[in-house]
């Protein structure tokens, strides 16, 4: 007996992980139909060649997602069908913004687009949540741990979740990914790498906040998206899971990656050094919070403008500028494994190891947006 595939509606499918999805989708060949939505088209938004050759084997459409007659033609397939797995990455990433935008496009996108699929009776919507809706502790958090969102963005996928679960008929699972590193990231580890770019050109020791025993757990792209997949196929196919209201999984690696680890790295890829400020300077730049990451800023970004302007690049989605938060004393520590004792899931890229943390260098260098040149000083 041949089983049909399911058609699959991708929300936020240009971002970071939306594209890896779409990638492990065409070459694991599991969907029928692959209907792409995002509000950048494919050609602004720093796709290497490999997913740009995906994004022409879809179904791509541009769209505002925070527009409810938007998300209504996004839901409307061609043939009258409707979609049967419904992916959502759809979200603001960055920091620092108004809360009216973070309310539009965290919120308001999530719950419409979630009410869209349940009155379509999709079999299973999945959101893309994060792990620092967590409260920061030493112990690793599961997903009944307290919850005490360390951001703003964090704060609204909170208050996502909590509005997806009263919505009458949707077939949810939430996932809380740790860090999620890779290809295409320009948030998370890739800052830091920035960060490290810098130092490395100016000579200098780079030395953080706090301490190295700072935890900041991590998951590479490639586990979230096959996660995605795995967990939608479960759901669908496993009556017990259906008969609870929602499904709720956190996604983490066995490195229990903190600082340290991320450093390890730093030095090897830059051959820098790197240190910490301790607790009483570190206390000290958080309570004076603005001057600290004013100061901050203005030495990173003369010296990264000056990189890029030395290679030739003018125009780049990444950036060392970090915001207020970045400056607090919490950790994020995830436990993982729910989703393997579960639903038998693996993790295939275990440990943050050095070879995939200069994936994501490559892969800009590959689209010309990282600076290989050192400016003259």
């Amino acid at each position: 007996m041949t089983v049909e595939k399911p058609a699959v509606l991708v929300l936020g499918g240009a971002g970071f992980i939306g594209r890896h999805f779409v990638h492990y989708l065409l070459n694991s060949n599991v969907a029928a139909d692959i209907r792409v939505i995002d509000k950048l088209i494919p050609q602004t938004a720093y796709l290497s060649k490999k997913f740009t050759a995906d994004f022409a084997k879809v179904d791509f459409k541009q769209a505002n997602l925070t527009n409810k007659v938007s998300i209504a033609s996004c839901f409307t397939r061609d043939d009258g069908k409707e979609f049967d797995y419904v992916f959502n990455f759809a979200a603001e990433t960055k920091g620092s913004q108004a809360p009216e935008l973070y309310q539009e496009r965290i919120f308001n996108l999530s719950v419409n687009c979630a009410k869209e699929a349940a009155s379509r009776k999709v079999k299973v919507f999945i959101e893309m949540s994060t792990a620092e809706v967590y409260h920061s502790d030493e112990k690793a958090a599961t997903e009944t741990s307290k919850i005490k969102p360390l951001t703003i963005i964090a704060k609204n996928k909170y208050r996502v979740e909590e509005e997806l679960r009263k919505i009458p008929g949707l077939n949810l699972i939430i996932l809380r990914p740790a860090i999620v590193y890779g290809p295409g990231a320009i948030n998370g580890l890739t800052q830091r790498l920035v960060i490290g770019r810098i130092y490395q050109y100016l000579g200098e020791e780079l030395k953080l906040l706090w301490s190295k025993d700072l935890k900041l757990n991590t998951v590479h792209v490639k586990d979230v998206t096959r996660a995605c997949w795995h967990i939608a196929e479960w759901y669908v196919h496993n009556e017990i899971a259906q008969r609870n209201e929602v499904q709720i999984f956190n996604l983490a690696d066995k490195q229990n990656t903190d600082q340290e680890t991320i450093n390890e790295h730093l030095q090897a890829i830059f051959n820098i050094k790197t240190g910490y400020h301790g607790a009483m300077i570190s206390s000290f730049a958080k309570a004076n919070d603005d001057t600290t990451v004013h100061a901050i800023n203005e030495k990173h970004l003369v010296p990264w403008t000056d990189l890029l302007s030395a290679n030739g690049i003018h125009v780049t989605p990444l950036t060392p500028y970090i915001n207020k938060e970045l400056l607090t004393n919490n950790g994020l520590t995830v436990d993982g494994s729910k989703i393997e004792r579960e639903t038998h899931f693996t993790y295939e890229v275990p440990l943050l190891i050095r070879d995939k943390v200069n994936e994501i260098i490559k892969d800009f260098q590959s689209i010309n947006v990282w600076p290989t040149l050192d400016a003259m000083k």
